[in-house]
């Protein structure tokens, strides 16, 4: 059951494109399928002393060592020493690092305009007597609360603001202060930033999102060079048995073949749509890294090999908004990102988010980008003309 690992520094060369495709694969065997199928085993026939790689499921799994292996190599390409942990989903691979890596008594510096779930997390960390503190991600701003932390937690791009900062900057000012630091790489994906390599201890992600991208699948990760580190991670893994099933691993796995295609194709779409936003009188506070004049363009450029699906921008007020997205067709109103059908939604609707009722957050998909914006501007003038109508 055991598979041939292949080493990793074929891939350090190669494109996105031929790295997605053949990215974990086991060395070919006759008659046997390219990417074996997904293992379902709880035990595993285990004679004599436990010396083989697998031996119960909640450990370790065949089919999480082929995704592992590719996630990996997306993250580090042609470095061996990058271990990935694959988990249940995105809120168990930050859960896992958190918890395996502070104390009671530590500090961790955290955005606080990133991902919503956080503030759950914060009150479960002050629970356990670990101090919290927040700062914003634009202008590197945590490096003003970083004194005295254990652990600096970065998201960037921030979700749903958009906001960038210098993870090179925040790194080497976090080791120099002796924290470690873990970026949450889940809007850009491997393909669009690799922050182990900008200086990253670890590289999480909820792959539920872009990484996978067909909304079907719910996912985490967790990639780090430091075998202590990814120790720590793995025995927290064991502990809670916040771990995939080898059908989701194996989708996955199955899905990354296409990432590149997928990435380029919504970051492009991203960018037109950005630019004809930026062309509508109703529509403020537009935010795009990819823009030029976007505020965190300068950054963004420096770090990011491409700058994500996801386009945020305002609307008048929550009733503009919400005809907007009654008057799409093409886009689905849905909460998550990073998918090959596009989808937007008033983030206003959970509360939580420090933003305006009109706020849109919208994630690019793979449809033709022509369709899709001709569909955006139509929801628009029909959202502007049903508001003239209201006023009269």
């Amino acid at each position: 059951m055991e598979s041939t690992e292949p080493t990793r520094s074929w891939s350090a060369g190669l494109g996105d494109g031929t790295r997605t495709v053949r990215a974990g694969l086991p060395e070919p065997v006759k008659y046997e399928p390219t990417l074996p199928g997904p293992v379902f085993a709880a035990h595993f026939h285990l004679p004599g002393d436990p010396t083989g790689p697998y031996t119960y499921g909640r450990d370790e799994n065949p089919t999480w060592t082929h995704l592992e292996r590719a996630l990996g190599e997306l993250e580090a390409p042609g470095e061996q020493d990058v271990q990935t942990l694959v988990f249940a989903s995105g809120m168990a691979a930050i859960s896992a690092v958190l918890f395996s890596q502070l104390r009671a008594g530590d500090t961790v510096v955290m955005p606080d305009d990133g991902y919503q779930a956080l503030p759950l997390v914060h009150e479960q960390l002050r629970a356990y007597g670990i101090e919290v503190r927040t700062a914003p991600t634009g202008g590197d701003a945590q490096l003003s609360v970083l004194e005295g932390a254990r652990l600096l937690w970065i998201e960037t791009p921030s979700n749903p603001g958009l906001d960038v900062c210098d993870i090179r900057r925040l790194a080497r000012a976090a080791h120099e202060a002796g924290a470690l630091v873990a970026v949450d790489n889940t809007l850009a994906t491997p393909l669009g930033q690799r922050p182990l390599e900008l200086g990253a201890d670890f590289s999480v992600a909820s792959d539920t999102k872009g990484t996978t991208g067909h909304g079907d699948i719910l996912l985490g990760h967790v990639s780090c060079r430091d075998p202590r580190l990814a120790a720590d991670v793995r025995r927290w893994r064991k502990i809670v048995g916040a771990i995939p099933g080898p059908m989701e691993a194996w989708l996955a796995h199955r899905s990354l073949a296409t990432l590149q295609l997928r990435v380029d194709r919504q970051c492009a779409s991203a960018l037109a749509l950005a630019e004809a936003l930026g062309k509508r009188g109703e529509v403020t506070g537009l935010r795009y890294p990819g823009l030029p004049d976007d505020p965190s363009h300068p950054v963004a450029a420096t770090q990011m090999r491409r700058f994500g699906p996801v386009v945020s921008f305002v609307l008048p007020d929550k009733a503009w908004a919400e005809r907007f997205l009654d008057g799409l067709r093409l886009v689905d109103d849905a909460t998550s990102f990073g998918g090959v059908r596009s989808t937007a939604e008033r983030r206003g609707r959970w509360g939580g988010d420090a933003v305006p009722e009109g706020f849109i957050r919208f994630s690019v998909g793979a449809e033709d980008p022509d369709d899709l914006i001709a569909d955006v501007l139509r929801a628009l003038d029909r959202a502007d003309g049903d508001d003239d109508r209201a006023a009269r």
